[in-house]
């Protein structure tokens, strides 16, 4: 789903876990489960690249880098960590430039067994002919995280 103001739009996914809020919210910041379900999702969108690294500091504040076979500068996809509130939000920025505003917010509501993800990336408007990827590229990780799990 793509919804656009002046300034900003926003790709949109939705994903249903049979797993708790608990491990759906803590497969984003463990190192160990994102490298796997990561490099997953980069093995599906990009045959035959592999994910090298994977580096969390899973506090406000703190960053994240992932880098794959791609990277040959090493500096892969960063951000950080705006909001943690385990089991029920993570908020951070998804590739920053200077002056960009690029900010993925993860919402997680109970669900009879399991929980729904409501995952919202807010994008400069720049990136309007990227949205629908975007949005593509956030629902296979929400597929290999259910996957992992």
């Amino acid at each position: 789903m793509t919804k656009r103001t002046d300034d900003l739009i926003t790709a949109s996914v939705t994903h249903r876990f049979a797993a708790s809020p608990e491990a759906v919210f803590d497969a984003w910041l463990d190192p160990e489960l994102v490298g796997q379900w990561m490099a997953a999702a980069l093995a599906e969108s990009s045959p035959g690249t592999e994910l090298t690294s994977v580096t969390i500091d899973a506090r406000v504040g703190g960053t994240f880098t992932f880098i794959d076979s791609r990277d040959e500068d090493q500096d892969g996809p960063t951000g950080t960590y705006l909001q943690i509130d385990r089991p029920r939000r993570l908020v951070f920025t998804w590739l920053p430039e200077d002056g960009e505003h690029s900010v993925v917010t993860i919402d997680i509501e109970p669900a009879g067994e399991g929980c729904v993800l409501t995952l919202v990336h807010e994008m400069d408007s720049r990136w309007v002919d990227f949205v629908d990827r975007t949005a593509e590229a956030w629902a296979r990780m929400a597929r290999q995280i259910n996957a992992a799990l």
